[in-house]
């Protein structure tokens, strides 16, 4: 029997993007053939970021290797690794003058090293080529391989963030290779390095109080200073299921015991996703 959809609240209305500065992101980005995961991650936020001149940049073409149940993103064989779109990133990067930008990746467990060279170069020219602009990676999780991680963490960027996406239970549900164990091993990782670590987790899978707690927990212990805890809104019928929206308020509960205990910044809001106020999370 088909799984009945839960309605949409209204505090989950979103705005479309607009006005020019929006206008001068998806021109940029649609003249370079540039893949961000505000459109394939259907971001609620991509209006309001886009109108400030921000985006999260997503390298490695816009095809996963992977299939996770909650994702949007297309699933399949990758094409080979595009050789001009460091370069091209970059330029719009300085088109739009932005003062920090957020790179993230689709899973690419086709390559030799899941993609790790191409986001090791892609990160130096940054550095190089972009004076001033602060950076987040958030990275996949590399089956595990924490030496490949090496050469990210060398080229210093201000946050490394690496999503959790849910709790411990619901991992093997909505999450088709990455484990739980193995996203905490990514995190401590980036925090023994002395570079500031951030996760986030979404809600409305079918999680319990006692698991975000639980997850919460697990992340500080790994070292991890940044959280973001966001609504799971289902892509398509074909996606995993809404289980409950959750109410702004119980976010903001979330958000208020997060601080106590101990995360530098948090981020709690049905509409929060990984990169969401990203800019604030540096210092």
């Amino acid at each position: 029997m088909e799984e009945k959809i839960i309605r949409k609240p209204e505090w989950l209305k979103v705005k479309l993007p607009r006005g020019f500065k929006a206008t001068q992101v998806l021109g940029c980005l649609n003249e370079r053939n540039l893949n961000t995961i505000c459109s394939s991650g259907m971001c609620p936020n991509k209006g309001e970021c886009w109108s400030n001149g921000t985006a999260t940049f997503m390298i490695g073409g816009q095809i996963c290797t992977r299939n996770c149940k909650f994702c949007n993103v297309k699933s399949g064989k990758p094409l080979p690794i595009d050789s001009k779109e460091i370069q091209n990133i970059i330029k719009s990067i300085q088109e739009l003058k932005l003062k920090h930008v957020v790179i993230t990746s689709v899973d690419r467990d086709d390559l030799d090293d899941f993609g790790a060279s191409h986001w090791i170069n892609m990160a130096h020219a940054v550095k190089k080529e972009c004076p001033g602009v602060s950076m987040e990676l958030l990275v996949p999780d590399f089956r595990g391989r924490t030496d490949l991680l090496e050469g990210i963490i060398e080229c210093k960027p201000e946050v490394i963030s690496h999503n959790m996406e849910t709790v411990r239970r619901l991992t093997p549900e909505v999450r088709s290779v990455a484990t739980y164990d193995t996203s905490l091993k990514i995190i401590r990782h980036i925090s023994d390095k002395g570079i500031r670590s951030k996760s986030g987790i979404m809600l409305g899978l079918g999680e319990t109080r006692e698991e975000v707690l639980e997850t919460m927990d697990d992340l500080l212990k790994n070292g991890c200073e940044v959280m973001t805890i966001g609504q799971y809104l289902q892509p398509s019928r074909q996606h995993y299921a809404v289980k409950e929206y959750i109410h702004p308020d119980i976010f903001a509960e979330y958000g208020e015991i997060g601080r106590k205990k101990g995360f530098k910044h948090i981020e709690s809001h049905p509409l929060v996703r990984s990169s969401y106020h990203a800019e604030r999370h540096v210092n």
